[in-house]
């Protein structure tokens, strides 16, 4: 399917130079660099939000194999403990 498409100098230079560097027409550069852009475009919509920012996420583990299992629990234990540090008088906590 023939296409025309308007470059600016900048992306005009940079196509004829990639296209010299890799010995090949300025047509197949525009293609393969096409089909890699569109590729990585589909692939990042198609990230589910965990993949997005899992690098971000600690790679340590608790160490505790019950949290999932467990974690209301735990979590019940925690606020429980919080509140009875914050009804003790600050007298008596020294």
């Amino acid at each position: 399917m023939p296409l025309s498409v308007r470059l600016d100098k900048k992306t005009e230079s940079l196509l004829e130079e990639t296209a010299s560097t890799l010995k090949a027409s300025k047509a197949e550069v525009i293609k393969q660099s096409l089909s890699d852009y569109c590729a990585r475009v589909l692939m990042e919509r198609q990230k589910r939000p965990y993949d997005l920012i899992k690098d971000l996420l600690g790679k340590e583990g608790s160490g505790r194999g019950d949290l999932s299992t467990r974690s209301e629990e735990i979590l019940r234990e925690r606020f429980s403990q919080r509140r009875q540090f914050t009804l003790i008088p600050a007298k008596l906590r020294d």
